[in-house]
C-alpha cells in the first residue's frame, strides 16, 4: 500500500449489487483507491497501479 489518496470518482463494484459486501474503487493516473461503500467517509486503502494489477492477476478476489 501507499500513503496517497486517489483524486477522482468512486465506482461501486458490479459484483456488489444485491449483497452486503460492497466495494468501491477510485482510479487516477497514479493511485488506485479501495473502500467500503457502506462507509464512504471511512478508511481507504491506496495502491500503485502495479500493486493493483498484481492483486487482480493473483485471482484471490474471485474467491
Amino acid at each position: 500500500m501507499i500513503n496517497q489518496r486517489p483524486k477522482g470518482t468512486w465506482f461501486k463494484s458490479s459484483r456488489s449489487e444485491g449483497s452486503r459486501a460492497c466495494v468501491e474503487v477510485c482510479l487516477d493516473d497514479e493511485v488506485v483507491g479501495v473502500r467500503d461503500s457502506k462507509a464512504p467517509g471511512g478508511p481507504e486503502l491506496s495502491f500503485t497501479g502495479e500493486q493493483w494489477d498484481s492483486f487482480l492477476d493473483s485471482g484471490i478476489w474471485k474467491r
